[in-house]
């Protein structure tokens, strides 16, 4: 069973994490974004995953050398520029040769759905596609997707305006899909897979549909980046995991609350670290104070210096002593 994994965008919603390191390969915990994606995938069936790269393939290709992540076998297939969803799955599966019903998955969804389910469910009703639905409580965001009572897809409404959705559940972002799905999209040029392809399906009658209230969250913003990641820690998808690395450092007069302190980070005396993440190589300073924010790989709070409001620090970035940072990113970035 082969799948797609879209893995090509520039993650500009987490910048400045994302000026040096593609989003998949951020840390979640002691594992990358990807890692926790294909092994997900994995316990499902899938033995080979091709990876839709575009921006910083290099930093895929260096954790990965073996051609392997997560027990299941990686293919590359970089794409020569941007080619939007629908485009880079067609690139995507015919650089792998893909012949055969395959499975797509955004890169950046944490989700405990049954992609086993869809599958079977997509071979029961002989859909050319089908989609998994998540309900939300703002579908304006989101592809919002109307069915029937047996689950085939009556429409597809990308990001409608708030208040005028049909219903509140959106695409989820995985996709089991028929081979002739990719003679639908066009070649050189970019395409929506959202706003082309699938209405295309749904207007011939080959789009279905599979509901899952299952866990999801799209891990693309800061908030939902330190958000997948304290329900870890607190069990909300299963067993608890461990929240600070064992070679972190946690002075005995520092406070760690509902937090994530990754390997080789540094809390020293006096410090409160709370609802937040503070990744690899890290250190919090004497007396300051990291309240709902992110602290990035080899980057430095100062002493007594104050991150509120997700203030993000990037690689290697400086918070000075004593400085009250609100909201802020450092660097900025483009």
């Amino acid at each position: 069973m082969k799948a797609v994994v879209l893995v090509g965008g520039f993650g500009t919603r987490l910048r400045p994490l994302t000026l040096t390191t593609p989003k998949q390969m951020l840390p979640i915990l002691d594992r990358t974004m990807l890692e926790h994606v294909v092994a997900g995938l994995g316990d499902h069936g899938v033995d080979e995953v091709v990876l839709s790269l575009g921006y910083r393939e290099d930093v895929f290709r260096d954790a990965y050398p073996g051609g392997e992540c997560a027990g299941v076998s990686l293919t590359y297939a970089v794409e020569p520029e941007p080619l939007d969803t629908a485009g880079a799955v067609r690139f995507a599966a015919k650089a792998a040769g893909i012949d055969e019903t395959f499975i797509v998955v955004n890169g950046d969804v944490f989700t405990d759905l049954d992609v086993t389910e869809v599958w079977n469910r997509h071979h029961e009703v002989g859909a050319e596609c089908t989609i998994a639905l998540t309900p939300v409580d703002d579908p304006s965001r989101f592809g919002v997707v109307p069915t029937d009572e047996k689950g085939k897809v009556l429409g597809f409404v990308e990001k409608p305006r708030r208040g005028r959705a049909p219903t509140n559940w959106v695409n989820a972002g995985t996709y089991v899909l028929e081979p002739s799905v990719l003679r639908r999209i066009d070649v050189g040029r970019k395409v929506s897979i959202e706003r082309e392809t699938f209405p295309a399906v749904v207007a011939d009658g080959g789009l279905w549909a599979v509901q899952s209230d299952a866990y999801w969250v799209d891990a693309g913003t800061p908030q939902t980046y330190i958000d997948i990641q304290l329900d870890l820690i607190d069990g909300v998808r299963g067993a608890v995991h461990q929240a600070i690395a064992d070679s972190a450092k946690i002075a005995a007069e520092a406070k760690v609350d509902h937090a994530v302190v990754m390997a080789g980070a540094t809390i020293e005396a006096g410090a409160v670290v709370r609802d937040s993440i503070v990744l690899p190589g890290a250190r919090v300073a004497v007396n300051a104070v990291v309240d709902g924010s992110i602290v990035g790989p080899r980057a430095t709070v100062g002493s007594g210096a104050k991150l509120t409001g997700l203030t993000m620090l990037g690689d290697g970035a400086i918070a000075p002593a004593g400085a009250l940072l609100d909201g802020v990113r450092i660097p900025e970035g483009p």
